[in-house]
Formats: C-alpha cells, structure tokens, sequence
C-alpha cells in the first residue's frame, strides 16, 4: 500500500469515513465452528471430544443469550469492538508497556542515500524531521489520498492518531489524549520535543505559518546537543513511562504534585507532534542484518524516549534512524505507511537538501526542566532498574536466495508461504505445531482495525508431518491443501468473519454483567490454542515496502516474529525474551525452511 500524495486531490484523506459500513457481528455457529476447526491440531481425540462438548453446551446455552447481547450493542455502535478492544488489549494492562507493547525497528535509509556514517546525525535528522512534518502537512491539509484495497475505501481514522498523540497513564487504566486537527477543524500543536541526555527541549516547528526547513531544524538541534555537551545528564524523569502502569500513574500523579509547573511541562510533551531523541548509540547495521538497530530501537535508552507517545523518531549517533512508538492509538501499517513516504522521499533528493540555507530568526529550543525531589529520583531509579532486567533477544536478517517474484511465478502467496515456512521451523524444532496468531487487517469497516487470523490448521499440521517424510510425492499437494486453508481463513477475517474478536466480545459481555466464566473459556484447549491473547508466536507481515518493525511476544515462552516481503528478499524480525532458555531464537532455522 504506497503513498498517493495528490496537490489538488479529487479525494479528500478523511471523507470516506462516515460512509463506511458498520463492523459485523459473524453468526454463532459459524464462529464456534471455526473456534473447533482451530483446536484441533493441539487436542488429543479425547481432549477434542470434551471440548467440542463444551462448545456444544456453551452454543445451545449461554452462548445464545450472550450473542443476543452482543447483537443489542451492535445496533447502537458502528464499531461494537472499538472500545472493548482499545481497553483490554491496551489501556487496562498494568504491566509496562514500553517494552511489551510499543513496536519500533529501523528505518530503511541505509540502503540507499544513508549508510552509517558518523558526524552527520543532526544534519540528517533535520532532513528526515522535515519530511515528517511535510507527511503531518498532508494529513493536516487532507492531501493524503484515502487507502483502498481495489475499490474497497478503508478506514483512515488511525492516522489522526500518529502526531499529537499521547497515553497517560491511569491507576486501573490509562487513556489517550489526542490533540490532532485537520486544518478545517482548528488549530492543531505544532510543536516538537527533542529528547537528549535525559533532557527535554521544545521548539515550534512551524514559523510565520511555514514549516522549518532543514537548515533551520538543524540550528534548532545543534543548539539541544550544545546544550548537553559535557553536560551531567538530566534526571531521566523519561524512565517513568517504562514502568509497570499503576506505578507510572502514581509517580505522575506524586510529580504533579510537587510542583504545578511540571503538569504544564508533562502538558506539552503530550501535545507534541512527536519526539526527536539524539541518541548516543552506534548500532551499525546493513541491508541484510537490522539486528543491533532493531534492538536499540525496542530496549534503547529510556531516558531519551516518552514511552507513551504515538512516535518517538529515534536518531543514532552513527547517522542511522528507528522509532519507537506506543500500539494503543494505532497499528503498525500507520507508520509503515509515513515511514515508506520519508524514505521514498529521501530515495528521490538522494537524502539531501536542495532549497534555501536561510536561516529565519526565531526562537530558540525551550528547555522543560521538571522539578524533583528524592523520591522521584528513586522512582526514576526503580524504573530503569526493572527496564534493564528484561531482557529482550532480537534478531533481524534478510534472507536474500529469493523473494516475493519467485514465489508468485510458483503461483503462491508470499505471505502464506512465510507463514507455512514459520510453522515447519517450529515443528522442527519443537516436534510439535506452536499455536499462531498473524494480523488480519478490517479497515474495510469503520474503526477497523484487526482479526485474529490462526495459521495453525489442520492442513498446516499435516504439512509440517509430511515434510519430515522422505517420501516427496505427498508434499506439493499437502503444500496446497495448507495453502488454500490460510487463504481462506485470512480472507474471511479480513472481511468481519474472523472468530476470535467475536469470542471476545461474548467473554466480556459475561464479565460485565457479573456472569459465571462461561466453561468454553476455562476450558484448557482454549489458551493452549492462544485464546485470550496466548498464542506462542505473534506474527504479522509489515508489508512489501522498506519498512521493518517489531514488538515483544505475547508470551515469555514465545516468539514474535515480524516480517517485510521484497521482490528478491525476505526480511525478518525475531523476538523473545531471553531469560527462558528452553526457547532460542535463531533465524537461520527460518530461513532454512524458505530455501526448502
């Protein structure tokens, strides 16, 4: 899905957005049925049989009256998920964020215009900062054409959500503030926060009605790094956001307190556009190995990064670039989408600037300096002390033997290729399927944003048992079997008819009204099969662009595994937290299954 940026556009970024169809609630039966189908590779026959029992009992029971429920909620809402979804899988967690939440990677720039190169990090970041404001320009000015699969128009509502965006944090839950404005809606903040050595800085990105050109963003920046040279470092109070929540809620509330000064300081960081850090990191990275950057972007310093905002643009000292960005407000295809712009962007002007060197009088990086006392600084001390004892593995390379062309000259889909090729890994390497959840995207409907699509099926199983075989007649068309499953499978998701929003709706329904757990839900095949967010590998395409991203497994036993498809390569993120030994993650034994 690319950029179509129009100067005088027919269509108009935010226009569909009231036209488009409600999203649907799927039938009962059919997603009971489909919740047995995906079972049943993790079911013995008994196990099998008890929960089809289950399920049985739970359609022709509870279940009916809570799909009536559902159904009464939906005449009233557009998006009956909407808010049930932003809240459980979001706002109500209590465990940090930061590193189990926020996605972040490394931008492309590397492979063209911009390879690692030292001494030129502030000059490059006023380049990229400048195309970014132009992309906020777009959204501002409603230039950005509307995304469309074919003729189907898709919800375009995320991206207000990408600058001016922040989430505070709140003792049971948080909240988003969202301070964007279309220029036929009002005024919208136009300022930026640059973050380095543990400080804050704020300037105006917009002068005299005209967004600061590269030169004058750089004298901006070079003033923030003159201010910190040979400077102590500031007290990090950024460290708080990587704290488990209610922490964070309460050590906010206690910075507050102490001082009015610091709620307008935490008031401007909020409204943002987004943050610039200027991070000290070197991590060198090249087209077919992102792994040092991918893992700075993810664990890097928490001083210099607001956990909480909807962008974090990270900017190494060795002229490369990531981004870290809190997944409440947005999915990653927000950013996908504005980091393959700037990139095309930078492709074009070969990553320099050809306009004017004037520099306009203005005024200088505002410093926001908190006021602390000792037990802020021990909280700041508590934050950094349990961000650094998680300890994330990442691991990034491209695989370069083939890509999405040889893949479609064999008349198969690339994502369902990977997806197949991730499962044979982990049966090889387990001796057993791993319950897999992949992202299907519903921006068809409004406020849509994902489905679970389930890759492990029956079909993918026998797959994965016959490749051990030495047999080969039976593999190509245990291949295609599999393959049409997914297909199938993602395209229904991706049309409303996915089961696993609608479980979730039934779940909460009886948990809002103070019913019994219904037994489908205690059932054990349930989380084995990675309901109620369990599945050991968490899987999504980022796309067929440059852009690369990544984000913590669901669970400590897991993987998470994310992935970009070229015309000749495939590039893959793998994450997994280390401190479980019986689990490693080696990309190579993915990467293996790609070649057979």
């Amino acid at each position: 899905m690319t950029n179509q940026v129009s100067e005088f556009p027919t269509e108009r970024t935010f226009q569909y957005q009231h036209s488009l169809p409600p999203l649907p609630v799927p039938s009962l039966e059919g997603s009971l049925a489909k919740y047995l189908d995906a079972v049943r590779p993790f079911a013995t026959e008994e196990e099998y049989q008890v929960t089809a029992a289950v399920v049985k009992r739970f359609g022709e029971g509870i279940g009916k009256d809570l799909h009536q429920k559902l159904l009464q909620r939906a005449r009233t809402r557009r998006n009956w998920l909407e808010d049930w979804w932003l809240d459980a899988a979001y706002l109500e967690l209590r465990y940090p964020s930061q590193l189990n939440v926020n996605f972040g990677g490394p931008a492309p720039y590397l492979e063209h215009c911009w390879p690692p190169t030292e001494g030129v990090q502030l000059q490059r970041t006023s380049i990229s900062m400048w195309h970014t404001l132009q992309y906020w320009d777009l959204l501002r000015t409603e230039r950005l054409d509307p995304h469309k699969a074919g003729n189907v128009v898709l919800d375009m509502d995320q991206f207000r959500m990408l600058f001016c965006t922040c989430k505070v944090p709140g003792v049971t839950k948080d909240t988003i503030i969202n301070y964007f404005k279309t220029e036929s809606e009002g005024p919208c903040p136009s300022h930026v926060l640059v973050m380095c050595k543990g400080r804050f800085f704020s300037f105006d990105a917009v002068c005299d009605g005209h967004i600061l050109t590269p030169p004058e963003l750089l004298r901006q920046l070079t003033h923030v790094k003159q201010c910190c040279e040979g400077e102590p470092a500031g007290d990090g109070v950024a460290a708080l956001t990587s704290e488990e929540r209610t922490l964070w809620a309460k050590a906010r509330e206690y910075l507050i307190g102490i001082d009015p000064a610091n709620k307008t300081i935490l008031e401007t960081i909020q409204s943002s556009l987004f943050v610039v850090s200027l991070d000290d990191a070197k991590p060198y990275a090249t087209s077919e190995n992102y792994t040092l950057v991918t893992r700075e972007a993810l664990t890097g310093d928490p001083t210099i990064r607001w956990g909480d905002k909807s962008y974090n643009s990270l900017s190494f000292a060795d002229g490369t670039f990531g981004s870290n960005c809190d997944h409440a407000p947005y999915d990653a295809m927000v950013l996908v989408t504005q980091g393959y712009y700037v990139d095309q962007q930078l492709k074009a002007t070969d990553g320099k600037w050809k306009g004017s060197e004037t520099v306009r009088p203005m005024p200088l990086p505002e410093e926001l300096v908190f006021t602390v006392d000792d037990r802020v600084r021990s909280d700041v001390a508590h934050a950094k002390q349990q961000y650094f004892e998680t300890d994330l593995q990442v691991v990034c390379y491209a695989f370069t033997s083939f890509g999405k062309a040889a893949i479609k000259q064999r008349k198969l889909h690339p994502d369902t290729f990977i997806q197949l090729a991730l499962q044979l890994a982990y049966y090889r390497q387990h001796g057993r399927l791993g319950s897999c959840y992949e992202t299907a995207m519903t921006r068809r409907f409004y406020h849509g944003r994902t489905e679970t699509m389930r890759p492990c099926t029956l079909e993918a199983q026998n797959w994965c048992h016959t490749m051990l075989l030495p047999a080969a007649s039976a593999k190509r068309k245990a291949l295609l079997l599999a393959f049409n499953k997914h297909n199938k499978l993602m395209a229904e998701a991706q049309n409303g008819k996915g089961f696993d929003r609608h479980l979730l709706g039934l779940y909460l329904i009886a948990k809002e009204e103070g019913l019994p757990m219904p037994d489908l839900f205690t059932d054990p095949l349930y989380s084995k099969s990675g309901g109620g967010g369990n599945f050991t590998l968490s899987t999504s395409l980022v796309g067929y662009t440059t852009v690369l991203g990544a984000v913590a497994p669901m669970v400590h036993h897991g993987y998470g595994f994310f992935y970009r498809i070229g015309d000749d390569s495939l590039t893959s993120n793998h994450t997994h937290t280390q401190q479980h030994t019986h689990t490693h993650t080696d990309p190579t034994q993915h990467h293996s299954h790609f070649d057979q």
